[in-house]
């Protein structure tokens, strides 16, 4: 569903041209946390200068015990 409604929206908005990777992660935010994930989406630039995205993605996946296999993880 939520892919489905993605792509619809996506292929409904022109801008650069996109393709779903092979495997992919969904995440929520509760509306108490809204303010602060914009902040974070907003300074990936800088946030990611100290700690690589694929550090803090292992490290989420760790923090809220979501077993994985590495070898998958990446593709």
């Amino acid at each position: 569903m939520l892919k489905g409604g993605l792509s619809k929206w996506i292929n409904e908005h022109p801008g650069p041209e996109f393709h779903w990777q092979d495997g992919y992660g969904a995440f929520t935010v509760s509306v108490s946390n809204l303010d602060r994930t914009l902040d974070y989406v907003r300074t990936q630039p800088e946030h990611h200068q100290k700690r690589s995205f694929e550090e803090e993605f292992l490290a989420l996946l760790r923090k809220h015990r979501i077993d994985f296999d590495p070898q998958y993880v990446w593709g």
